[in-house]
């Protein structure tokens, strides 16, 4: 495929085609593009609700990919790491030399055109990203932003506001195109072991967050909670924040329940105020001590941190409410790594449900074959674990490496620990409604396809 040598340049409307504009991420992106004043258009494999949403916004998008479908004023073709070169459109766009770009190359140039704020770590980017958002929209910075899901307050996880020169973005580090992001600002929620089949081991990824922390021109702030946070902030000049005590932002919790959580903050051992968070979980506090901290080193005031983490919402499958039927209550959350597992199943455990039955489906053959082992404990506080097979997202399998591994650790770890393996959707779903009982918390968790799960069960159950 010919890449384009020049740097892209959003300074300018023009005609962008972007192919598999239909997932998350490019959708976003094509979100943004618009609204800028770019004139977007796109295809992807099957109709869906982005695409109708996208097409609502006024993007052009068609359904299959046909050469047919290019503008003829193309400028730029946009793709998604699933396109592969053989891709019809894609074809057709080398042949008429227009330049063809991954999302890291679209999102990289978007970034130029703002002071951006850039929210890195192996978890917690999302929410800390909507809180973060939420707080300098509450303090009139009008901040634009492309976060990894929907934020609930507002419905979309993309916004250009030409108000602002602030611009939040969540940045991946699994590929280490982060990098390639400018950034005024920067946070790192935690830093852990993952994606090492990109790094080749922990000391390149943690020379990667290094060189994006060193890189950013302006205020980085780190969670002094984490060690792999916290070991940055002792190599770089840094704000922290924290739960634990001798941060520079610090937090105190004050309640704890199934509800929320408030807490009180100091900033340099002075009281600011308190924060009343209305979604529960410890780590969920941290990411809202996280944007206050944030918040705080971009110009916004600790009164409009509190009042926007108070009416927060949450953001799409992180602890997302999906219903209630049959008198069992369901919760769909993305955790997929073994700290945002535990922290998932303490959020949960926080209220007062009958029972917590678990669903957990495994994310990338390759992320289980290094991570199965470090599952051992996460699933310690379930009444009932049910294990799928692994979410492949695009990878082949590998033998020998199957969802069973995180069950056989979970089982090493807790060996009373009522559990099952159910590689088969149709066999997990009647399993589920035989076993839920009114009262029960049915709590799904993985990054994959698992989030149609509770609609599914629902059904079965039947609406309340």
């Amino acid at each position: 495929m010919t890449r384009a040598s020049d740097p892209l340049d959003f300074s300018r409307a023009q005609s962008i085609h972007i192919v598999g504009i239909g997932g998350a991420g490019m959708s976003a992106i094509a979100t943004v593009l618009a609204a800028m004043g770019h004139t977007v258009s796109g295809s992807d494999l099957k109709a869906s609700p982005g695409l109708e949403r996208l097409a609502a916004a006024g993007i052009v998008v068609h359904v299959g990919h046909d050469a047919a479908h290019l503008p003829a004023d193309l400028a730029e073709v946009g793709i998604s790491t699933a396109i592969p070169d053989t891709n019809p459109e894609v074809v057709a766009a080398v042949e008429r030399q227009v330049p063809v770009r991954r999302r890291a190359e679209l999102l990289a140039a978007i970034c130029r055109q703002r002071r951006t704020v850039a929210v890195a770590g192996t978890h917690g980017k999302t929410t800390t990203s909507s809180m973060l958002a939420l707080v300098l929209m509450q303090a009139g910075l009008h901040p634009s932003f492309i976060i990894g899901g929907d934020v609930n307050e507002i419905g979309t996880g993309a916004v250009w506001d030409t108000d602002g020169d602030l611009f939040v973005v969540e940045a991946d580090e699994s590929d280490g195109t982060f990098l390639e992001l400018a950034r005024h600002a920067a946070v790192v929620t935690n830093v852990e072991p993952d994606h090492l089949e990109h790094y080749g081991g922990w000391p390149a990824l943690e020379a990667a967050f290094d060189r994006f922390v060193a890189e950013t021109s302006g205020p980085v702030v780190l969670c002094a909670d984490d060690a792999g946070a916290a070991a940055l902030a002792e190599r770089h000049d840094a704000r922290t924040y924290g739960f634990a005590g001798g941060a520079d932002v610090t937090g105190e919790v004050l309640e704890a329940t199934g509800a929320g959580t408030r807490f009180a903050v100091r900033v340099d051992g002075a009281v600011l105020g308190e924060v009343h968070l209305p979604i529960a979980g410890m780590h969920n506090a941290r990411n809202a001590l996280g944007a206050v901290a944030a918040g705080l080193a971009l110009g916004a005031p600790f009164d409009a941190a509190a009042e926007a983490l108070g009416r927060f919402a949450g953001v799409a499958r992180r602890f997302q409410h999906r219903g209630v039927a049959g008198g069992v209550t369901f919760i769909d959350d993305y955790a997929h790594l073994p700290t945002e597992v535990r922290a998932a199943i303490a959020a949960a455990r926080a209220g007062d449900w009958r029972r917590v039955v678990c669903v957990f489906q495994p994310h990338r053959y390759s992320r289980t074959a290094t991570l199965w082992q470090d599952f051992a404990g996460a699933f310690d506080d379930v009444d009932l674990l049910i294990v799928t097979d692994i979410y492949a997202s695009g990878e082949r399998p590998r033998p020998g490496i199957t969802g069973k591994l995180v069950l056989d650790a979970a089982l090493d770890a807790a060996p009373d620990l009522a559990a099952a393996w159910l590689p088969h959707r149709d066999d997990l779903v009647r399993y589920l409604a035989a076993q839920l009982r009114p009262g029960d918390l049915c709590l799904t968790l993985g990054a994959g396809d698992l989030t149609t799960l509770p609609d599914t069960v629902r059904e079965l159950l039947g609406t309340a």
